[in-house]
């Protein structure tokens, strides 16, 4: 009886979600669309999460966790080390690294590096708009150090304190952002909620100078905000057996340079080796559905999962991701 109601109460959510798009998030805060830096931050990390939707901050628990909510180290009990490749738009290649290391039952440590760049790409000006000679590249790095701790079996938080650096040719933009994240376990079957801020910080503004057409040189530039987000998510089990498991996952978004989005995604577990994985964002420009799989096995005392996923980003072409977890 209960597993039906929990089924039935997971289909009252989809249909309420399926009218997202045109009632409950109406398109609001677009007009801040461009006021954030660092928007190589947003890209989603890990191939698990990105087929889910990136409905991910409520789930969180595996070393990915690191980018997505901080207070999911202590979700799972393994050290883990944590490789995520995307190849990103117009060719744009996107790393994440990540290692977790458990101090106690109650208490894990871990580090992250994101790292963004481009292929070098020819100077153009107005007078010279197809051949200047010279090249410039884009890239972006981002170091952070997080601290998770499990207050009471049902309640952990954790904390991440990142410095990133973004590159533009001669110009140089740096600064200190924190995560902060929550986990609650309501008790009632496996519902649970979590809420994370992303990415907070002072404005920032670019370091160097450039020459100008006419020869005068601009070394004064506009502050920005970094790309803040709010995140609330629900997760639950509406199959949870030993040989099977679905997760439902449930998160809204609140940025500070675009409006409000809605995700969902789903993960099915079979066996605990096989998953297949599924998702759809909501009110996202260029950005709809999303899917992918993995597979995990273990030798000796080393865990392996490796994952594929794939995010559908409309007239821009689609986006793959794979992503290797390693836990001991």
């Amino acid at each position: 009886m209960m597993r039906l109601r929990t089924i039935r109460a997971f289909i009252v959510i989809l249909s309420l979600t399926s009218a997202a798009h045109s009632q409950l998030l109406p398109v609001l805060g677009a007009q801040r669309a461009g006021t954030a830096t660092a928007q190589f931050l947003k890209i989603g990390v890990g191939a698990r999460a990105s087929a889910m939707g990136e409905s991910f901050v409520a789930v969180s628990n595996d070393a990915s966790a690191l980018f997505w909510n901080p207070a999911g180290l202590v979700q799972f009990k393994e050290d883990q080390a944590f490789v995520s490749h995307t190849s990103w738009l117009v060719d744009i290649k996107h790393e994440f690294f990540g290692a977790v290391y458990h101090l106690t039952t109650e208490d894990a440590v871990g580090l992250s590096v994101i790292a963004l760049q481009t292929d070098d790409m020819p100077v153009t000006t107005e007078v010279q708009p197809y051949e200047h000679g010279s090249y410039f590249r884009y890239g972006d790095v981002a170091v952070g150090i997080s601290y998770s701790r499990k207050m009471t079996p049902q309640f952990s938080f954790g904390g991440t304190i990142r410095y990133m650096n973004e590159t533009l040719d001669v110009l140089r933009m740096s600064g200190f952002l924190v995560d902060f994240g929550t986990y609650y376990w309501t008790g009632l079957g496996t519902t649970r909620f979590s809420a994370v801020v992303s990415n907070f910080g002072n404005q920032m503004s670019p370091r160097g100078s450039v020459t100008r057409l006419n020869g005068s040189t601009l070394s004064q530039f506009q502050e920005f905000s970094p790309p803040t987000t709010f995140k609330f998510g629900f997760a639950f089990e509406p199959i949870n057996e030993d040989d099977q498991k679905l997760t439902a996952s449930f998160q809204l978004n609140h940025p500070n340079d675009n409006s409000e989005n809605l995700a969902m995604g789903m993960e099915y577990e079979l066996l605990n080796t096989f998953f297949v994985r599924g998702g759809y964002r909501f009110n996202v420009d260029e950005q709809s559905y999303s899917f992918g799989a993995g597979v995990a096995a273990s030798v000796s005392v080393v865990h392996m999962n490796v994952d594929y996923g794939y995010s559908a980003f409309g007239r821009l072409g689609g986006v793959h991701r794979l992503s290797i977890l390693v836990g001991l």
